[in-house]
């Protein structure tokens, strides 16, 4: 698995209740252009649309060295999922109120591209600013432990 790109603020603004694979449907430029990095996750989300999954808002630049040069940037891209994958999913968006975002995209070990997405629920400023105490706290304890060693 060669990783391309990582949504870190989703696990910040987010409790991640569950997390699933799914294929991404590209062009070759795109690809192109995700091997060599040229991707952002930030303000990407995922919705149901006519019995499939949308990923919206997903930056991938264009590809330098392509012939057509379009502005698609940050088109909407058809997700790969089962049936049964897709109804868990729209079913935990209408009932539950969860949202779908996009948390790692990178090759599989057999060079396709992947979407790990998380069903997450937004978190609320009171367990953003423990979360930024707790790191802080461990910061600080790692940071005793290194000098008492060294």
């Amino acid at each position: 698995m060669k990783l391309i790109t990582d949504n870190r603020r989703a696990r910040f603004d987010y409790h991640i209740l569950e997390s699933i694979e799914a294929g991404i449907v590209l062009t070759g430029d795109e690809v192109k252009s995700l091997r060599a990095g040229n991707a952002n996750l930030s303000d990407a989300y995922a919705t149901a649309h006519n019995n499939n999954i949308q990923l919206l808002n997903c930056y991938i630049g264009p590809y330098s060295h392509a012939f057509i040069k379009d502005d698609s940037a940050r088109r909407s891209r058809r997700l790969l999922l089962h049936k049964a994958e897709i109804n868990k999913i729209t079913g935990a968006i209408s009932r539950k109120g969860l949202t779908v975002i996009p948390l790692k995209l990178y090759f599989s070990g057999r060079g396709y591209v992947k979407v790990e997405l998380g069903l997450a629920q937004h978190k609320k400023n009171v367990d953003k600013r423990e979360a930024i105490k707790e790191r802080d706290i461990a910061r600080e304890t790692r940071r005793a432990l290194k000098n008492d060693r060294d």
